[in-house]
């Protein structure tokens, strides 16, 4: 990681996306987005990475408001992850990130405009999408193709111009630090689990699957809640 936080320092956008591609799995436009989005946010607030002591701290959080591959491009640039606590998702559907200092509660938010961006899309390129992603419909050359145009759109997306976003600063109410909890045996299962998770039947505790309770979940559509007979 101490090669991608020195490209992140250069500002090396073409050098992140090839970290990102590993992480996510290949390259497509918003993921490269999420990278630009990242660097100019960053670049507003003045921070670097998150490094070791940053990351343990929570000293700078990550406000993403959509589940997309923008989110990925966001992880791997700031260092802002979920599993680090430094990431939060605001289910609101919208391709936009704050990045905030815990020390002031001052951000900046850069939002991207799906429809201000289609003029940096190739003719056809959309149609493809639909065809091969949406509705999982294409052809192995159209796949192959869509690939390649892909990857042309999103070293585009890499270089946007800032007058491209929509970039302001905000304050940002106070969000907790991850609390550290204890763990309880569930009394059906025999799995560990968060005592704030736990349901207590008797006095005995229980999981919420084996209790038979609902619970959220974070899926393709955003956040939903679980019923004991799924989604």
């Amino acid at each position: 990681m101490l090669a991608l936080n020195r490209l992140v320092d250069e500002g090396d956008a073409r050098g992140i996306l090839e970290y990102a591609r590993e992480f996510h799995g290949h390259v497509c436009p918003y993921l490269a987005l999420g990278i630009r989005a990242s660097l100019i946010a960053m670049e507003e607030l003045g921070v670097g990475r998150l490094d070791y002591s940053g990351s343990v701290d929570e000293s700078i959080l990550a406000i993403v408001e959509i589940n997309s591959c923008f989110t990925d491009g966001v992880q791997v640039t700031t260092g802002c992850t979920l599993g680090n606590n430094s990431l939060v998702y605001l289910d609101l559907g919208k391709t936009a990130l704050t990045l905030v200092k815990r020390s002031t509660w001052e951000g900046v938010r850069v939002y991207a405009d799906a429809e201000r961006l289609g003029k940096y899309y190739p003719s056809g390129a959309t149609e493809l999408f639909n065809r091969v992603v949406r509705e999982r419909k294409g052809t192995e050359e159209e796949r192959r193709r869509l690939w390649e145009l892909w990857e042309e759109i999103a070293y585009t997306m890499l270089e946007l111009p800032r007058e491209e976003f929509k970039i302001e600063r905000v304050k940002v109410p106070q969000i907790e630090q991850a609390p550290i909890v204890e763990s309880v045996r569930c009394s059906k299962c025999g799995e560990l689990v968060m005592e704030t998770r736990a349901i207590y039947v008797n006095d005995e505790p229980f999981c919420l699957r084996c209790a038979g309770e609902s619970y959220r979940a974070v899926i393709g559509r955003g956040i939903v809640k679980v019923s004991p007979r799924g989604c």
